[in-house]
């Protein structure tokens, strides 16, 4: 009869560990060649598991150095090109205009000889005197308003000599590329992207801020000067440059005839003043 030897459950679970820890690694490495010996102290250890880890991944990159720039993999130091045309929506600074000849115009403004052209329209607006609220008379004043009413539109605006909305609607064809906001300010056909610009007007230490709604003196395609910062065309005011209306005129202290220097400006640079209508 044979005798039938009872192991203990615990002796059964003990020799199984054992057994998993002689098969593992041969199952990590794919055969019986390549199985190591791996002690329990670092096997089940996550201290010394961890640290023999990082052992081995620096002594692969020592090994590896030799071939690559780093020995992390990364890529060299990217090389940066700098694009000297902005974007579209990143208008340039564009400097002060100095020594420029200023005239004083006005809205509803009659066609004289040095002002052939009445104001009653402006170029961008059919109904500018009647929009404005009346004529915007520069001997009858009420501080930097017209004397008998409140007027509908800043009173501090200026008219420089570029228009660009062509009879048709469209814009000129050097419009996009000359005009520093353009494409931020684009709304389609009839809507003028100069019209409302801030700018700012010095004359001895005083400074003006008024709104572009109007295009003069005299020409109307002057963009070399306007944005590109040439003289202005001769004309017989002077060469005068910019059209001021009578509340800037009345808060620099000056007449036509007097040099001013002037720029573009960004709304958020506009502080408070008689001129936030």
């Amino acid at each position: 009869m044979a005798l039938t030897t009872h192991i203990p459950i615990w002796k059964q679970i003990t020799a199984a560990a054992h057994l998993f820890a002689v098969i593992s690694p041969i199952l990590a490495y794919g055969n019986i060649a390549n199985a190591q010996y791996v002690p329990l102290d670092q096997e089940f250890g996550i201290e010394n598991h961890t640290d023999n880890l990082h052992e081995r991944f620096i002594s692969s990159r020592r090994s590896a150095i030799p071939d690559i720039i780093s020995p992390f993999q990364t890529p060299p130091k990217a090389l940066v090109i700098l694009d000297e045309t902005p974007t579209p929506w990143e208008a340039p600074k564009l400097g002060w205009r100095r020594g420029i000849t200023a005239t004083v115009f006005w809205v509803g403004e009659s066609a004289t000889e040095r002002n052939p052209t009445p104001n009653y329209a402006s170029s961008w607006d059919p109904n500018w005197q009647q929009n404005f609220g009346g004529v915007d008379h520069p001997a009858k004043r009420n501080g930097y308003h017209p004397a008998g009413f409140t007027p509908k539109l800043n009173p501090f605006y200026i008219a420089l000599p570029y228009n660009d909305i062509t009879p048709s609607g469209a814009h000129q064809p050097e419009a996009s590329k000359i005009i520093p906001w353009f494409w931020r300010s684009y709304r389609g056909n009839w809507a003028s992207v100069c019209k409302g610009r801030w700018v700012a007007i010095h004359y001895r230490g005083k400074i003006c801020y008024a709104q572009w709604e109007d295009c003069g003196p005299f020409t109307t395609d002057d963009w070399q000067y306007v944005f590109k910062g040439h003289s202005p065309r001769p004309n017989p005011n002077g060469n005068a440059g910019i059209d001021v209306s009578p509340a800037v005129r009345d808060f620099l202290g000056i007449r036509s005839g007097y040099r001013v220097a002037w720029k573009f400006i960004e709304n958020q640079e506009v502080p408070n003043g008689p001129w936030i209508h």
